[in-house]
């Protein structure tokens, strides 16, 4: 951990709860002053600590509750992580916040960045938001590696599935997607193609000049405002 959220000026609550499989996950609770919550999904490198500017920014332009957590074997959760773990921690996570006094129910937000976009996408099929964010997200990892490497079968031994693809077209919730158009790590037409496939309410927002998962220094304004926007759109 390389910090917490008072380090830049938030209050917040130190968390720690149990998963259905009894695994003890930390997290941040970080008060706004509106009715919405979100729950955040990080992804694959580092831990929540490495969001405390991007949380920053969200929190000043949008004043929404944040929940921060990390996966089992992330951060100082305790566990051994796997891509079924990832699915319970993300049950334990909603599970939690519906159990918080003060919370509506019926106005959490999941924002999933990059490897979170598919847990938060799996989450979605299983308790459905008032809406899905998801940053810089990918089809399936057995897509990602035959971009990796196009000629060799690799994608054939890799066990980690996050098929996305195939979970996404079942949504009904209001969904936003986000990437950057300078995306190095997954490429643009990953998050196009998840867009496309999505049948409910949707909206595709590209960040000119950002790469993987950091619009929030190289596209602020483009940004907040397509988070703006939707939470105007489902406040509608």
């Amino acid at each position: 951990m390389v910090g917490n959220p008072s380090d830049l000026g938030l209050s917040y609550k130190e968390v720690r709860f149990k998963t259905e499989d009894g695994v003890e996950l930390h997290g941040w609770f970080v008060p706004g002053t509106q009715e919405q919550t979100w729950i955040w999904f990080h992804g694959n490198a580092g831990n929540i600590s490495y969001l405390l500017e991007n949380l920053a920014l969200l929190h000043h332009h949008l004043s929404v509750n944040f929940f921060l957590f990390d996966y089992r074997e992330y951060g100082t959760s305790d566990g051994k992580v796997s891509e079924a773990g990832t699915y319970l921690d993300a049950q334990g996570a909603r599970d939690y916040i519906v159990s918080r006094q003060a919370i509506n129910p019926d106005k959490i937000i999941y924002f999933g960045q990059s490897l979170g976009s598919a847990v938060a996408i799996w989450l979605a099929t299983q308790r459905e938001p008032y809406g899905l964010i998801i940053e810089a997200p990918f089809s399936s990892m057995r897509d990602m590696a035959k971009r990796a490497f196009p000629r060799l079968p690799v994608y054939l031994l890799v066990r980690t599935k996050y098929n996305s693809l195939d979970r996404i077209g079942g949504l009904k919730c209001p969904l936003l997607v986000l990437h950057g158009d300078q995306d190095e790590v997954v490429p643009i037409s990953q998050g196009k193609k998840l867009y496309e496939a999505a049948k409910g309410p949707k909206h595709f927002v590209e960040i000119p000049g950002s790469g993987h998962c950091d619009a929030y220094l190289l596209g602020p304004e483009t940004y907040i405002r397509a988070l703006s926007d939707f939470m105007a759109t489902l406040e509608r």
